[in-house]
């Protein structure tokens, strides 16, 4: 499907002007943001092309950061080039250029396992394929032959086997996808923006029937005609340059031939006759009105000007939808808006969710007056320039990463691809810096006032489109296809050279005069500064009736202070181009802030302020109280929800703090008060039991003064610590135990399954039980994963987790199936879970591959200042030293079978999981009271059903809870 965010376009949006912040300003006079050329010297991404004489297009970037290249090769062709009958032909074959070529015929991902990839995967969407792994420099070389023998020498390997069981996989992406609440709206919106014929009439994942139809000579000749070198580009980013690089490439793509050459479909910006309306049903929580409209592509010099003008609607926290609807009249729950743009086409879109209990007609009527207002006035100046700024500071975090799917790599590769110039973003960074209110309010003009598609959708039972395909499952077909590799030119793969080791940044460790701890590493790549304040609270802290409490009381934290209105705070955070984000799990509360460094200050004035100076205002606590229910509300729609807050009770016990969902219930969260807010924020958020993580361009010397400043005259109140209890331990299941939650209409089956382990993640052998997972079901290449996956073609991806907290650790697996296959798939996973258990542990080829994989990956793994962030906070949380992640290296080469398998059984019990199933009972009953084994059923009538029943559990075996 494609990805339909803000991602790509803050990527390219690169430039910002900024204003003094006017509420900081008025307290903080010295302390102003920097100046637009700090800000705008920080973007650019210097790069030499060239091309081969077969019409490859190459482009590098010199990045020496760290000893990793980004390797991204991007195909011209996309959906919008599917003629008609052959929707989904460029995503189908995006998962067949993954399943091995004929010098490579291997799972891909086995490959990129063995080179230390990191950030690999491979996307299409209307306009392009793509495929992306970021690498250790020494295994820059056999990255090359990978992608060159997929390139050139894959159509030996494209066998009848291949293309059922990924026709497979595929479906039950799409099945995966129509699944969520909400989940065929975006069929809905296609089928009524853009007309029969034209190019974007379809979605990226095609029809069924398509996919069904397609044969073995289709997916040929689609690969003859679409994937050439001319068709092409390559772009490595990082430790490389055109000089190291260009031999590489000549040696291992210039032998490929030429192909025919695609032209992308034209395609014309579509306008709607007159307004068009739907209204659509579906298991929501509130109904939600959207508007569309069509807008022009990414050659418009409009593009900017929209997207500017979508965020001030919007997209910004402090958008006028959000200040009106949300925060002032409180008739909606949230807003959005967004500019949605591709190489011929946009669509540009704004809504909201209503609360409940306000009528949608209303909260429709007010929504179109703000946007009509918007049309006809404009924006202000400072509009303009809070939403510049916004963008370039989103520019700026993500230009840390070279690959990936938004780094340097992505943006070269974007442009070139769709705009014939990788250095499209500078085209936008000049539109930007010089984009005035008067031509945002032209472009509004221009393309808002033609007619919209309304959409409403509302709780009910799902309407709308949905075709489920009637054929034999893919898996059954394909256990007889043919699967004869032809090899028409033998290549074989280079040696991979020396890998430098993981050199993880040294942290400092200092304290402030109030005595809190602030743990600090340098990273010097980008001019940004990261900062958490993390406190020993967390969901865990809530009281068993006040659970949500503390998910409450954080998202009340940034909802205003004695000096600031949470609409004052959203525009600080925008002037600053500052990101302060709140959260942090079941063991500690984040005050996250990610601030460019040239505006560290004032930014650090605002964190500060939130975290010491919350208002807790009625009217603010009884608004995000209603955002808060509606989200439960919502999450117990979804299956993937449903599954996690009914596993874990079952786990950890419902008595124990992690045995309920983080947000709470709709009864915990009505009860919370004012005073318990204000008691959580004395209990919990205090200088005693919170510390400091800083990773930043700027020198532990320079910060120290700024930190004392903000944070070292901050002193503990006179209340004792909250304190946390574990004493309630879970009942442990004797045998296998499976839940069935019903969920009418559900075209898959979520299977969540999970045990409690003995282990704490401080013991030694938690690494070998996270290296065992990875023969189970920790990654792609895992058992789980390819049998229910690769093998049967019954699910798009299946997961085990080994999940760590400070007081448990859990092993869970989470499987979406297809839903007339879940019966099956139970089957072979509680099989899969107890040879791997018993006498058919982890084969030397699992160790081998996981050892080359885990080790390989650590110097990927902390490219960016946010990882190393992350990896301080796990350190402390868990008592780790600080170099711990450069001492796994040497923990896995003393790796065996027999450890890995101890760890494993020590964790792990054969026939001793709870199984949950959220499906829709009626299809998958059957199936499931075939298997012989105890069956709960919650939800569902069936009074004259036989049913197994586990005396032992105490619960009744057919239930309507």
């Amino acid at each position: 499907m494609p990805h339909l965010s803000r991602s790509l376009l803050l990527a390219l949006t690169t430039a910002a002007l900024t204003v003094a912040a006017s509420a900081l300003a008025r307290r903080h006079e010295a302390a102003k943001p920097a100046p637009v050329s700090e800000l705008v010297d920080a973007v650019a991404i210097p790069y030499e092309q060239f091309t081969l004489d077969n019409g490859l297009k190459v482009l590098v970037h010199t990045d020496r950061k760290a000893p990793i290249v980004g390797v991204a090769t991007w195909y011209n062709v996309g959906s919008k080039d599917e003629p008609a009958g052959k929707t989904g032909f460029a995503h189908l074959f995006e998962h067949l250029m993954f399943n091995g070529s004929e010098n490579a015929p291997g799972d891909f991902f086995e490959y990129l396992q063995e080179i230390g990839a990191t950030d690999y995967n491979g996307t299409t969407n209307f306009d392009r394929t793509n495929y992306f792994e970021t690498v250790p420099r020494g295994a820059l070389e056999r990255a090359l032959f990978i992608e060159s023998d997929r390139m050139g020498y894959l159509l030996g390997a494209i066998t009848q086997k291949k293309l059922d069981n990924q026709r497979g996989v595929v479906q039950n992406e799409k099945r995966q996808g129509d699944n969520q609440p909400g989940g065929v709206v975006f069929y809905e919106i296609i089928k009524n923006i853009f007309p029969q014929g034209h190019p974007y009439d379809h979605t990226v994942i095609g029809s069924m029937a398509d996919l069904d139809a397609a044969t073995i000579d289709d997916v040929r000749n689609w690969f003859r005609s679409k994937y050439g070198p001319n068709n092409a580009t390559l772009v490595l980013a990082g430790d490389i340059s055109a000089t190291e690089a260009r031999p590489l490439v000549e040696k291992y793509f210039g032998k490929i031939a030429r192909g025919p050459t695609n032209v992308p479909a034209a395609a014309s910006i579509p306008q709607l006759e007159k307004p068009v309306r739907t209204v659509m049903q579906d298991q929501v929580a509130a109904t939600n009105i959207s508007r569309y409209w069509p807008a022009p592509g990414i050659s418009d010099r409009a593009l900017t000007a929209l997207t500017v003008g979508a965020d001030i609607l919007g997209g910004l926290s402090s958008s006028r939808l959000d200040n009106a609807l949300v925060r002032d009249e409180k008739i909606a729950v949230s807003v959005s808006a967004g500019n949605y743009t591709f190489q011929r086409v946009g669509i540009l879109s704004v809504g909201a969710t209503a609360k409940p209990g306000v009528e949608a007609a209303l909260v429709e009527k007010r929504m179109n007056e703000i946007v009509d207002k918007f049309i006809a006035e404009g924006p202000t100046e400072d509009e303009v320039r809070r939403a510049a700024t916004d963008s370039i500071a989103s520019t700026i975090r993500g230009l840390e990463q070279v690959g990936g799917f938004g780094g340097k790599a992505v943006t070269l590769a974007h442009g070139q691809v769709l705009a014939g110039d990788p250095g499209f973003y500078e085209n936008e960074l000049e539109i930007l810096a010089t984009l005035t209110p008067a031509e945002v309010k032209a472009a509004m003009q221009q393309w808002l006032t033609r007619p919209s598609y309304t959409l409403t959708l509302e709780p009910g039972e799902r309407s709308g489109e949905y075709a489920e395909t009637a054929l034999e499952p893919a898996a059954d077909k394909a256990d007889a296809a043919d699967d004869t590799i032809t090899v028409s030119v033998k290549r074989d793969p280079p040696a991979i050279a020396a890998l430098a080791p993981l050199d993880f940044p040294d942290v400092a460790h200092i304290s402030l005069s109030n005595g809190m701890k602030v743990h600090y590493a340098m990273r010097a790549a980008v001019p940004v500064t990261r900062i958490a304040l993390s406190f020993n609270a967390g969901s865990a802290s809530d009281p068993l009736v006040k659970r949500g409490l503390e998910t409450l009381a954080l998202t009340l934290f940034e909802q205003g202070t004695p000096s600031l209105t949470s609409r004052e705070i959203a525009e600080a955070q925008e002037r600053l181009g500052a990101q302060i984000m709140l959260g942090g799990g079941a063991d500690r509360s984040n005050f996250e802030l990610t601030a460019l460094s040239p505006n560290l200050e004032p930014s650090l004035d605002l964190l500060a302020d939130i975290v010491r100076n919350p208002a807790f205002a009625p009217a603010e606590i009884e608004r995000v109280r209603i955002q808060q229910i509606t989200s439960i509300e919502q999450q117990m729609r979804s299956p993937q929800s449903m599954a996690s807050n009914t596993l874990a009770p079952l786990l950890y016990g419902e008595d124990n703090p992690y045995g309920a969902m983080g947000s709470g219930t709709v009864e915990s969260v009505q009860s919370i008060t004012r005073a318990d807010l204000v008691n959580f924020q004395k209990e919990w958020i205090r200088p005693d039991n919170g510390e400091m993580f800083v990773v930043s361009d700027l020198s532990l010397d320079r910060l120290k003064s700024i930190l004392e400043a903000k944070f070292g005259n901050w002193r503990a109140p006179k209340i004792a610590m909250g304190k946390k209890s574990f004493a309630t331990r879970p009942i442990k299941p004797e045998q296998v135990r499976v839940i069935v939650v019903n969920r009418p209409n559900s075209p898959q089956s979520y299977i969540y399954g999970g045990i409690l382990t003995p282990m704490r993640a401080q013991d030694a052998d938690i690494v070998d039980l996270d290296n065992a997972n990875n023969a189970l079901g920790g990654n792609f290449l895992a058992r789980l994963n390819m049998n229910l996956r690769e093998t049967k073609g019954w699910s798009y991806g299946v997961r085990g987790t080994v999940r760590l907290t400070e007081n448990a650790v859990a092993y869970t697996v989470a499987a979406p199936v297809q839903a007339d296959r879940t019966g099956d798939s139970l089957k072979e996973l509680i099989a899969d879970i107890d040879d791997f258990l018993g006498n058919k542990g982890v084969t030397e080829a699992e160790l081998k591959r996981a050892v080359i994989k885990e080790t390989r990956e650590l110097p990927g793994q902390f490219e960016t200042s946010d990882a190393v962030l992350s990896a301080m906070q796990s350190n402390a949380l868990y008592d780790r030293p600080d170099d711990y992640y450069e001492t796994l290296a040497n923990h896995y080469s003393k790796q065996t079978r027999e450890s890995l398998d101890a760890a494993a059984r020590r964790a792990l019990a054969a026939g001793k999981f709870t199984w949950v199933i959220v499906g829709d009972v009626d299809k998958i009953k059957s199936q499931l009271d075939a298997l012989d084994m105890p069956i709960e059923y919650r939800g569902y009538e069936a009074s004259d059903t036989a049913v197994n029943n586990d005396a032992s559990s105490g619960d009744s075996a057919v239930g309507n809870d």
